[in-house]
């Protein structure tokens, strides 16, 4: 066997098991970003530090792996890394009981946002990051054996492990968590963890001169192997992570506004973001040889994608709303309705939203930002045993960067800046990429300066941008508002003689103003049914009809509401300063109505306050995160903070949300077929009556539209007997079936 074919044969080998690492690793990342979000809530406060912990423990591992593989040989090098394997994989099978069954409890007992919450992330994190770290410059160490093509190896082993992460990020989202729940998914990847070190330790065994290390042969180039100081490359490539990583939360919020997300869309977008990655670097590994300036092609990559991401948003902002798709996209922005992928199937709707939107706008990017690594490579690597150190530090420096991003655009840029002007900061960092091109190439990169320089004054503004992704067009008033948590909006629309408006989360609707309707009901209905409701806390401000509505007892001293998104509050203000709606006026001058920017299980599980009416706002089943409102664990954690003779309400839309409600309520009533659910610790007397003369002393306070509505719908209450079901239907903190569409296998009846 000749040495080329047997350093082949071994490349290939360990790019197999590293597919199989890559798809574990996002598997795992998919799962603990859920299990930890119950930890310190769902807002992008809470996501953000789960993220940057995430990242930050993958970076000290790679610097750790790249100071380990200066000092093994090769093939220890590959025993190291089947024990890592093994050791992520059996951390994995247990990291349900590790985050959820021990760490829960006291985590969620800490105020959040918090530095502590932050700390625990990291520290919870930190064994499996730092292994998982360690993989890849292990690995490198392992399997390059001719310095002339490592730029080749490493980009190979680095493209098929992005492969593999795309695979896992899709597989944990479409198919592991639906048919098994968090739990089963997190075993799908301990399994795919554990074959990869079985694999690689029988891949030890194999002693073929592709584990020796010969003297490599390079020709002479213009910028040979090595011929920059590490440092330069290292500032520069945590740079780009930290540019990376910043339009990857911007693509994010942006994707999660147009398509309007369900859970389906954090793993679907992740999955072609790291496919566009993984493309790109695959591609250029076969070409990386050929590079003579590997200097240049960088930094044009970096100016390129960041042009690129700008350009193409100043496109779709002025681009008539009658060009192709674009029809139909602002059709689906300006309706209120959205796309619940995966609870329903509709091929053209998914190919533009999930498909030639994400492509569009990120697409080429991607492939850039995954180009750039065996570029990268086939500059620094200029002796094979220094291989692993120099991609592990390399990694170390890309991932602070991300970090770095994380943080500050994620914390600081999208509560300062917003969305557009985050994106011009990111191509101020462009113009470094341009300046030190400019120092080392001279004018050519005078023009991508200029570009970006146009492209900085050119981009749109706030209003503007998200009016297009809103689907408004002309001069048709709308008030938007963007920090951290969310970008609340309030647009018109028309309904019948008189002015309606809408507030949207994110794109998707959550109520209308002028209030009325379900949202009146939800409020006012165990208002009424409870005999003294002094203290109430209501989950989700929307629009505040409900709130309003869950104060119109005389006797209610405190409204306490818990809201993620915490613009709302003041674009509510701002709606009133554009149309005087008095019941919202009433609202807002409502001393008695408090509102907390916090995720409200979380805050109920971080304080033992009890309240006499606790009310869930209506939330779609079919959207992120609804299963932590939805699920049994939830519903018990209500039931434990009502005072004596407190009650709960709930919307619920779907049989296992009122199989899970009854799960923690031993008495429930229920308005028909059980659309609208009231639970207590104890028994609710069926007394139509009381509770109509209840609801009389807040007629003037609701009006008698309202009133009536609400009047009718108590009339409907009936208590709900208890009915067969099993632990499959209904929905657990780790089986969210309802939010991911799991088959109901046994159809519940009360």
């Amino acid at each position: 066997m000749s040495f080329k074919a047997s350093e082949e044969s071994q490349v290939n080998m360990a790019a197999l098991i590293f597919v199989l690492s890559g798809a574990a690793a996002l598997v795992y990342q998919v799962a603990w970003q859920r299990i930890l979000a119950l930890h310190s809530g769902v807002g992008l406060y809470s996501i953000t530090m789960i993220v940057a912990a995430f990242m930050a423990g993958l970076g000290l591992g790679s610097h750790l792996g790249g100071v380990l593989s200066g000092r093994i040989g090769k093939r220890s090098a590959l025993r190291v890394f089947a024990v890592l394997e093994l050791a992520v994989g059996l951390f994995g099978a247990m990291s349900p009981v590790v985050y959820y069954d021990w760490l829960y409890p006291f985590a969620s007992r800490l105020p959040s946002p918090s530095w502590r919450g932050g700390m625990l992330h990291f520290v919870a994190l930190l064994f499996p990051t730092v292994l998982m770290g360690m993989s890849l410059p292990i690995l490198v160490r392992a399997v390059v054996a001719n310095v002339g093509r490592a730029g080749r190896t490493i980009g190979y082993l680095y493209g098929l492990n992005l492969i593999g992460a795309a695979v896992g990020a899709a597989a944990g989202t479409w198919i592991l968590m639906p048919l098994w729940g968090v739990r089963g998914a997190v075993v799908v990847g301990a399994v795919a963890n554990m074959t990869a070190g079985l694999a690689a330790w029988l891949l030890t065994r194999r002693a073929d001169a592709a584990l020796a290390e010969p003297p490599a042969g390079v020709a002479a180039e213009v910028e040979a192997p090595g011929g920059r100081p590490l440092g330069l490359w290292l500032a520069l490539y945590a740079l780009s992570g930290f540019t990376a990583l910043s339009l990857e939360i911007l693509w994010f919020r942006i994707v999660d506004v147009a398509v309007k997300s369900t859970a389906f869309t954090f793993g679907t977008v992740l999955g072609l973001y790291l496919l566009g990655n993984a493309v790109g670097c695959l591609y250029a590994a076969r070409r990386s040889g050929a590079v003579s300036r590997p200097l240049r092609v960088f930094l044009v990559l970096q100016c390129g994608l960041l042009a690129y991401s700008a350009l193409i948003i100043v496109v779709f902002s002025q681009l008539s709303p009658k060009v192709g798709p674009l029809t139909w996209f602002v059709d689906y922005w300006s309706g209120y309705a959205f796309f619940p992928l995966g609870h329903q199937w509709a091929p053209g709707a998914i190919l533009l939203l999930y498909v030639v939107l994400p492509l569009g706008l990120f697409g080429v990017p991607t492939v850039l930002m995954g180009f750039a690594f065996p570029i990268l490579q086939r500059a620094v690597q200029d002796n094979a045993r220094t291989s692993g150190r120099k991609v592990g530090f390399l990694q170390a420096a890309n991932i602070a960067g991300c970090v770095a991003g994380t943080l500050v655009i994620g914390l600081w840029g999208l509560n300062t800046l917003g969305t557009a002007g985050s994106f011009r900061v990111l191509l101020g960092c462009g113009l470094v990429f341009a300046a030190i091109g400019v120092v080392h190439y001279g004018r050519s990169f005078l023009v991508a300066a200029v570009v970006l320089i146009l492209l900085i004054v050119g981009f749109p503004g706030q209003d503007a941008m998200w009016r297009r992704f809103h689907g408004l067009s002309g001069s048709r008033k709308a008030l938007f508002r963007e920090d951290a948590t969310s970008l609340a909006a309030v647009t018109p629309e028309q309904g019948g003689r008189s002015r309606r408006w809408r507030l949207s989360i994110n794109g998707k609707g959550n109520s209308w103003f002028p209030f009325g309707g379900v949202h009146t009901i939800l409020g006012a209905l165990p208002a009424a049914v409870h005999a003294v409701p002094r203290d109430v806390a209501v989950i989700g401000l929307g629009s505040g009809n409900t709130v309003w509505a869950a104060a119109c007892r005389r006797e209610t001293l405190a409204v306490t509401v818990f809201e993620l998104s915490a613009p709302q509050p003041e674009l509510l203000r701002r709606l009133l300063r554009v149309d005087a709606l008095p019941d919202l006026q009433h609202l807002m001058e409502d001393s008695r109505v408090r509102v907390v920017v916090a995720d409200g299980r979380q805050a109920l599980a971080a304080s033992d306050v009890r309240y006499d009416l606790i009310e869930a706002d209506a939330t779609w089943p079919e959207s992120a995160y609804s299963g932590n409102l939805y699920s049994v664990e939830f519903f018990a954690l209500c039931s434990a903070r009502l005072k004596p003779g407190g009650v709960m309400c709930t919307w619920a839309p779907t049989l296992r949300i009122r199989a899970s409600f009854q799960e923690a309520f031993k008495f429930v009533l229920a308005v028909g077929d059980g659309d609208i659910l009231i639970g207590s610790n104890e028994l609710i007397p069926l007394d139509p009556a009381r509770w109509t003369t209840q609801l009389r002393q807040a007629a003037d306070y609701l009006g008698p539209v309202q009133f009536q509505e609400v009047a009718t719908t108590l009339s409907r209450l009936r208590v709900l007997t208890p009915g067969a079901r099993s632990d499959e239907d209904m929905n657990h903190d780790l089986f969210p079936r309802d939010e991911f569409a799991s088959r109901q296998r046994t159809p519940w009846r009360p």
